[in-house]
């Protein structure tokens, strides 16, 4: 089952914030997570807040069916405004995620955007993304998003070879993603994206190159490439401890990412967060750099998370919990915490570090500059970002990016 929410402080049930959370909000960009958990089937190495049909019944997820999903966040978009009351910032970006968004109507998606065009205003130029699955879209489906406000996607492809989408439970057929990118671009979307992961079990370099290869031919102007990050409490956890199937090493996974950035580089495509490529700018998923930098987002939906001036917050994990606490008037919010000082530096090292533009050497106290130094001197930092004020990651400190990260935030 999905993993568990951090502690925290209660939220109050009309879910106000300290009047701290928006001094200074003008200044900040403002977005929109929307979170959808249903999924047909579970994938076996997701431990994502997603639910499936078997699994909600007789649970209460009744209370929050697919039929009447898109009105339940509705219902929260308007307690957002309640809560912001009168701050003025038009939304930048909207990202639907999951779970997959597109088992529901494409005019559930378009309404949820509605609500928050309504309440809040979106920015002229906002980007408007949703996850989709490959096999749960067609042309008309895309030509309704499109339509509807929706002007990037988001395919989940994961790999090019049946073998090895078999072992990741992905149930669409190989070249299905692909054609999904064709009939995008057909229906007017403007940014595609596509999904891959490497190190599953089984897979070999051939495999992985064989994926990178198709998904740069099928023209999308953004690829996310992630290490498959084996989840204790999946079924492919359990099929490792169980021998059925291997585990990859972190050389095997160092050995992937080369291959990607390589083949990717060689394509036009350029890397501006550790596992993000994009062919320009204007392609890069401006709603995950919000969360990269700090700023502003409301994420509705159950055990979606929010940060908003330095208060973050999470909601209930069910469906039913979740569709029960606004039916009553209620805040779904589980928990939150007020972020220190400290605590928001610490993150803007963990977060910014894994940016092209990477994070100023000013936020680094003494051990971490010291870190750096040595970390610079080991080839892990670039040497004219370093002159520069800056800590910029190498291809070899992207490889352990996360050990130099620990280093930095001492």
């Amino acid at each position: 089952m999905p993993s568990v929410l951090p502690d925290g402080e209660p939220v109050p049930d009309d879910g106000s914030l300290p009047a701290s959370a928006l001094t200074g909000a003008a200044e900040r960009p403002l977005g929109f997570y929307l979170h959808v958990p249903y999924c047909a089937t579970r994938c076996g190495y997701c431990d994502f807040n997603t639910y499936t049909a078997s699994e909600l019944r007789g649970t209460g997820g009744a209370l929050a069916s697919r039929d009447n999903y898109a009105s339940i966040l509705v219902e929260e978009i308007r307690l957002a405004r309640k809560i912001l009351g009168d701050d003025p910032r038009p939304v930048r970006t909207v990202f639907v995620g999951g779970g997959t968004p597109t088992l529901l109507a494409a005019s559930d998606l378009v309404t949820a955007l509605g609500a928050i065009r309504d309440e809040f205003g979106l920015a002229d130029d906002a980007e408007v993304t949703t996850e989709a699955n490959p096999e749960s879209v067609d042309p008309a489906y895309l030509a309704e998003l499109r339509a509807g406000g929706f002007n990037r996607i988001s395919f989940g492809m994961q790999s090019a070879r049946q073998h090895v989408l078999k072992v990741l439970d992905r149930t669409h057929t190989p070249g299905r993603p692909e054609a999904c990118v064709a009939e995008a671009r057909a229906a007017g979307f403007s940014h595609v994206n596509l999904d891959l992961i490497y190190g599953t079990p089984g897979e070999s370099d051939d495999d992985w190159r064989a994926s990178l290869d198709a998904a740069i031919g099928a023209g999308p102007d953004h690829v996310s490439a992630y290490a498959l990050i084996v989840e204790e409490g999946t079924q492919l956890a359990r099929r490792i401890r169980r021998g059925e199937v291997p585990m990859t090493d972190d050389d095997v996974h160092a050995d992937r990412y080369l291959i990607a950035d390589e083949t990717l580089s060689r394509a036009g495509f350029s890397w501006y967060e550790v596992s993000n490529w994009a062919t320009t700018d204007a392609g890069r998923c401006l709603h995950n750099e919000l969360y990269w930098r700090g700023a502003d987002w409301w994420g509705a939906g159950p055990g979606a998370h929010s940060h908003v001036g330095g208060v973050r917050w999470w909601n209930v994990k069910h469906p039913g919990a979740y569709a029960q606490a606004l039916a009553e008037g209620r805040s779904p919010g589980a928990g939150r915490e007020v972020l220190s000082d400290e605590d928001r530096r610490v993150e803007r090292v963990l977060l910014e570090l894994r940016l092209r533009e990477g994070c100023p050497l000013s936020l680094l106290r003494a051990e971490g500059l010291a870190a750096a130094r040595r970390r610079l001197a080991e080839g892990l930092l670039e040497p004219t970002a370093y002159d520069a004020g800056r800590a910029v990651l190498t291809l070899k400190g992207r490889l352990l990016a996360d050990a130099v990260v620990r280093d930095l935030v001492d």
